[in-house]
């Protein structure tokens, strides 16, 4: 088992786990519960993404690499909701409004 990266929060561990179970990557969240035990914030507790095996590792690192800078990417443009046409952030899949699909807006 090799780490990844650690971060405080927790949904972001999350996203990232979810990305690699999507890409066939095995992967575990360490130190999941021990956010928030302490007064003051320790990186060694903060929640740790790992690979399974560790011939996974580079190719992990790669597929989350390339999907966090797509999502950064597509969050500067805005979409509108197929359903309800409220705008959402450019990497939205689903609508926050009303779980709609999404569709690029042409201005």
């Amino acid at each position: 088992m090799k780490e990844l990266f650690r971060e405080r929060d927790l949904t972001r561990v999350g996203y990232c786990q979810s990305i690699l179970e999507a890409a066939g990557i095995p992967s575990v969240v360490r130190n999941e519960t021990l956010t928030g035990l302490t007064e003051f914030p320790i990186p060694d507790f903060f929640p740790a993404l790992c690979v399974v095996n560790d011939d996974d590792h580079a190719r992990a690192i790669e597929i989350l690499r390339e999907r966090l800078v797509t999502d950064a990417a597509a969050s500067d443009e805005e979409v509108a909701c197929a359903e309800c046409g409220e705008l959402n952030p450019g990497n939205f899949e689903v609508c926050w409004s009303c779980g709609g699909a999404v569709r690029p807006v042409n201005l």
